[in-house]
């Protein structure tokens, strides 16, 4: 019975010591299957973000300049152009080896910058007083190899342009483009200029438009305000663009001009001996009322080619102004004085007589210097 207890005995301890042997390669081999899973880290900074290198805002310096300006539509008050816009911002997550690029920069364009620029970050700028869709628009783009970015798109389309014509024909006007960010705060993303950026915006040197002088171009900061308080950058480009008045004077002044001498003939053409008129007051007023209808022909026919000139004060609603009033001078005096004798019947034929020479001369040198007056303001 002893013997049988120690044959028991040996297996048992026989059977824990294979157990102990087998356990710690049993714990290996869970270890080489399953890998403890390694400490979380913060995720790698993605390309199309916003670029934090610098701290906020991120400053895209700005520039524009005027490639072509097609035409001016006065009466809608718009215009046509091809523009360059020039976008330039440093993310320092493109930065590569000089080597990469023996040129001093990478470069892609058309549908290739498109692809690119798909890939990174690029500020969401708008062209915010542009009329519909652009007739063309298209990119280049390069990148430096300490990570500066230039981007430089080219649109063709039709612009808003608000004109003030009070000193029309001698008015100067501005072309604007109004670049907005849209995409991020002004305390994200401002956009700047520096003299770089001034001497790039300009016109094209031979840009010629019909009837006007082409000028300088302006950048100004003109913050745009948002919702909850918060503010978008924003720039206006203007080109500047001085009417050539020469055509215009031809054109329009002359008969605005030449309309002020119908009603000065009502009084011309008549003559007095002895403080009696010789010639019948209806014959006069034939032709005065023949130059009120001459006159709103002349208006009619402006407002209809130039009705940007039918609201608002300027130099040509004002000498339509001075027509009218003349005018209605005129008849006055050839109901009144040649019609009625008004003046004889107060003051006696002497009177009556001395106050037709001084309407004969008053009355022309009046309007005339009214008229000069009006021009030289708007000139001046």
């Amino acid at each position: 019975m002893s013997l049988r207890r120690l044959i028991i005995a040996a297996m048992a301890l026989t059977g824990l010591l294979v157990v102990g042997l087998l356990l710690p390669g049993l714990g290996q081999t869970q270890s080489l299957a399953t890998p403890p899973e390694p400490p979380l880290s913060a995720p790698a900074p993605q390309p199309t973000t916003l670029p934090l290198g610098a701290g906020l805002p991120v400053v895209v310096r700005t520039g524009l300049s005027f490639v072509d300006v097609e035409a001016i539509d006065e009466n809608a008050q718009t215009y046509a152009a091809t523009v360059d816009l020039r976008l330039r911002w440093k993310d320092a997550r493109l930065a590569y080896p000089p080597s990469d690029a023996p040129t001093g920069y990478q470069e892609w364009r058309g549908e290739a910058a498109t692809d690119k620029l798909a890939e990174i970050w690029t500020p969401d700028v708008d062209l915010a007083n542009r009329v519909d869709d652009p007739s063309a628009d298209s990119r280049s783009l390069r990148i430096f190899p300490d990570g500066q970015v230039e981007m430089l798109r080219r649109v063709t389309a039709v612009y808003k342009s608000p004109l003030d014509v009070t000193t029309f024909p001698f008015d100067h006007q501005a072309l604007p483009v109004e670049i907005v960010s849209r995409g991020e705060p002004a305390d994200r993303v401002s956009l700047d200029y520096r003299q770089e950026d001034l001497e790039f915006s300009r016109a094209r040197a031979g840009l010629n438009l019909d009837g006007w002088a082409i000028g300088r171009v302006t950048l100004t900061r003109d913050p745009l305000a948002g919702w909850y308080g918060e503010t978008y950058s924003r720039l206006r480009a203007a080109l500047d663009v001085g009417r050539d008045a020469g055509s215009t004077v031809a054109g329009l002044f002359i008969p605005l001009l030449a309309s002020l001498l119908i009603p000065l003939l009502a009084t011309w053409l008549q003559s007095a001996k002895n403080g009696e008129f010789q010639t019948e007051a209806f014959e006069l007023t034939n032709i005065v009322i023949g130059g009120l209808f001459a006159v709103i022909a002349l208006n009619f026919t402006v407002n209809t080619d130039r009705a940007i000139l039918a609201n608002g004060q300027n130099t040509v609603a004002m000498l339509f102004g001075l027509n009218y009033v003349t005018l209605a001078l005129a008849l006055g005096i050839n109901i009144a004085l040649f019609r009625f004798n008004a003046v004889r019947a107060l003051a006696g034929r002497h009177v009556q007589h001395e106050a037709f020479t001084f309407i004969t001369w008053a009355l022309p040198l009046t309007v005339a210097a009214t008229a000069v007056a009006i021009v030289l303001i708007a000139a001046v």
